[in-house]
């Protein structure tokens, strides 16, 4: 792959990264509120769970391509 696109992949994924912490502090934010009301909050967990996998998946990504820039 040439270095120009891995790091355009690379950029895309970073932005993938940030907004994928912002989705989870949400989704955290919205499950202590859900809490406070003593509100159900297996459906939103399961959410957060699978946001987590996702966003291992994306740092994972990250990652590998990271290492293909190292000489």
């Amino acid at each position: 792959m040439y270095t120009t696109a891995i790091y355009d992949e690379l950029s895309q994924i970073e932005r993938d990264v940030v907004e994928g912490e912002r989705r989870l502090a949400e989704q955290e934010a919205l499950i202590i509120e859900m809490k406070r009301q003593n509100e159900d909050t297996a459906k939103a967990e399961g959410e957060l769970e699978r946001m987590r996998m996702e966003q291992r998946r994306r740092d994972q990504d990250r990652q590998r391509l990271l290492s293909r820039l190292q000489p």
